[in-house]
C-alpha cells in the first residue's frame, strides 16, 4: 500500500497519474499546504523539506516501509519498483537526463513564472520577464526535442510524459494572457494532448475531489506557502 500526501497542484498530480497508470493500490492523504499542514511535525517527518508530494511505501526495500519525497524522486522510485514507464534500458542515461532537465529546469521556472505574475506585489517587471521567458525557453528546448518524435524518451510512454504534463497542465498560468499557450511549441502541444487524453488523466484529477481544501488567500496562506517572506517566529 502506498500512501500518498498530496494537494491538488503540478507536482502531486504528476505521481497521481503514474498511481493510476500502474493500478497501483494507494491511500490519499490531503495536506491542506494553504492551512500550513505541510509544516506540521508529523509531516516533516516524512518530507524535512515541508512540500507535497511526498509518499509512504509500506513494501519498501527488504519489505520494510519506506518514506519518499520529491515528485521525480517518486517517479523514479515507483516506475523502478514496477518496472512500468522507464524506457527500455538503453533509454536510462536519455531518460535521466530529461527527468532532471524538468525537475530543475521547466518546473521551477513554471513555478516561479506562476508566482510572479499572481502572487507577488506589482511592479516586479524584471522578475515577472526573467522567470516568464525562462519557462517559456525551456518550453521551447523540449519542443525542439520533439520534433519527430512521438514522446520525449524512446517510442514509449515514460515517467518523463508523465513529469511534463504535470507542469503543462498549468501552461495557461506560466503564459498568463495568452490565448493557446502552447500554440507556438506545437510538438509540445501534441504531446500534452497526447498524455491528457489518456483514460488514467481523468482519474488522477479526480483524486481528492473528495476533500474541500483551502482557496482562500489570506495572511494565512501566505505565511503557509511563502514562510521565507517572513521573520522567523519569536
Amino acid at each position: 500500500m502506498i500512501r500518498f500526501y498530496f494537494h491538488p497542484t503540478p507536482n502531486p498530480a504528476k505521481v497521481a497519474l503514474f498511481l493510476e497508470e500502474a493500478g497501483l493500490r494507494y491511500e490519499t492523504v490531503p495536506v491542506d499546504t494553504s492551512k500550513g499542514e505541510q509544516h506540521s511535525p508529523s509531516f516533516r517527518a516524512i518530507n524535512p523539506n515541508g512540500k507535497v508530494p511526498a509518499i509512504i511505501d509500506t513494501e519498501g526495500p527488504g519489505g520494510k516501509e519506506a518514506r519518499l519525497f520529491d515528485s521525480t524522486a517518486i517517479l523514479i522510485y515507483l516506475g523502478e519498483k514496477t518496472g512500468k514507464f522507464v524506457g527500455k534500458p538503453e533509454d536510462r542515461p536519455e531518460l535521466l537526463s530529461w527527468l532532471l532537465f524538468l525537475a530543475s529546469g521547466l518546473g521551477p521556472f513554471s513555478g516561479q513564472a506562476v508566482h510572479f505574475q499572481f502572487t507577488a506585489p506589482e511592479g516586479l517587471d524584471y522578475a515577472v520577464n526573467r522567470y516568464r521567458r525562462e519557462a517559456e525557453r525551456h518550453y521551447q528546448v523540449l519542443n525542439d526535442h520533439l520534433e519527430g518524435r512521438a514522446y520525449i524518451v524512446g517510442d514509449d510512454y515514460t515517467i518523463a510524459d508523465i513529469s511534463a504534463w504535470g507542469w503543462l497542465d498549468r501552461a495557461s498560468r506560466v503564459r498568463k494572457g495568452a490565448e493557446d499557450p502552447l500554440g507556438p511549441y506545437p510538438n509540445l502541444k501534441r504531446l500534452f494532448q497526447t498524455v491528457d487524453a489518456r483514460p488514467a488523466v481523468a482519474r488522477a484529477r479526480a483524486v481528492g475531489k473528495n476533500h474541500t481544501f483551502k482557496t482562500v488567500n489570506d495572511e494565512e496562506t501566505k505565511r503557509s506557502l511563502f514562510p521565507s517572506n517572513y521573520p522567523p517566529a519569536a
